[in-house]
Parts: structure tokens; C-alpha cells; sequence
């Protein structure tokens, strides 16, 4: 039975045009070592649900403060091979706030402007031999940051749901 896990979807209003939230990994961290991830993690008892969940682990990680976060929904639930069921809860935050590093957990955070993330042309597809299985995975490479597996998934379906209400 996969692990529960919650990672939340930062949308940040900007003047300039909304952007995502997006942290970097430590480098000595046993899995997912430096790669860009949501904040996010395993489910608690304490948690009552994957709203609660999001919100605590991005307090944690990233210091974001939930006064700041209003919740728009979420996401398709993702398997990774690692075996977490992860649910991505999107919000909405909004500025001014600052962020609170855990320095054991995130080597850094950056925003990536929303429209890069739904432009299809920035969606690449590759694969990979992972345990003898050839796995597809989806990257979003942007400036010095290679987004890829399962935050590149979850970035390419919030570009869907995006591109679907736009089209109504």
C-alpha cells in the first residue's frame, strides 16, 4: 500500500504575472537528492487530510505561513515508483510574505513564471530505464533548474486543467 503525501501547488499572485514556488532539494538527503520538488511530504497522524498535510509541510519546509495560502483545489493524485500516493493541493498565495528555509530539507527556493509552466512547447517527454522497466517521465527544464519527474507530471497537469478552463 503506497504512503499517503501531500505537496502543495504554489501559485503566486505578481504583479508582473503569477508565478509557482518551487524549492531544491539538499544535496544529502537519502532520496530525491537535489531536485526540484513542491513543498510537500508524508502524511501525519495528526493530519487531517491532504489540505492539512500540504499546509504543515510547506510551514516545515519553506516557512510559508497558511494565513498566506487559499486553497483552489487539487490535482490528479500521483504514484511515484518510490511509493508515495501524492496528492497536489493547489493555492493560491498571496504577497507580501517571506520564507523560512529548513536548511536540512531545502537547499533553495525560486518561482517560475505560470506561463512558462503552461506553454506546451516547454513539456518535453522522455524515458528512462528505471528497475528493468523503460519509464516515460516529463521535464520542464527552465534556466538552471531541470524540473523533471514527478513535480514536471504534476506541473504538466496543472498546464491541463489550466488550458481547459481558459478554453470554456
Amino acid at each position: 500500500m503506497p504512503q499517503r503525501a501531500a505537496v502543495l501547488v504554489p501559485i503566486v499572485e505578481r504583479e508582473a504575472g503569477p508565478t509557482i514556488l518551487l524549492t531544491r532539494r539538499t544535496d544529502h538527503l537519502p532520496t530525491h537528492a537535489g531536485q526540484i520538488s513542491f513543498p510537500g511530504g508524508r502524511e501525519e497522524p495528526q493530519d487531517k487530510g491532504a489540505i492539512a498535510t500540504a499546509l504543515r509541510e510547506t510551514e516545515e519546509e519553506v516557512g510559508l505561513s497558511r494565513r498566506h495560502v487559499t486553497v483552489a483545489g487539487r490535482l490528479d493524485s500521483y504514484l511515484t515508483v518510490t511509493g508515495y500516493r501524492i496528492v497536489p493541493i493547489v493555492g493560491i498565495v498571496s504577497p507580501p510574505f517571506s520564507l523560512t528555509l529548513q536548511e536540512e530539507e531545502v537547499a533553495e527556493a525560486f518561482e517560475v513564471p505560470l506561463s512558462f509552466i503552461i506553454d506546451p512547447n516547454n513539456h518535453q517527454l522522455h524515458s528512462r530505464k528505471f528497475r528493468g522497466t523503460v519509464r516515460d517521465y516529463y521535464a520542464l527544464p527552465y534556466k538552471n533548474f531541470y524540473i523533471w519527474g514527478a513535480t514536471a507530471h504534476m506541473l504538466v497537469n496543472l498546464s491541463d486543467v489550466l488550458r481547459d478552463k481558459v478554453a470554456l
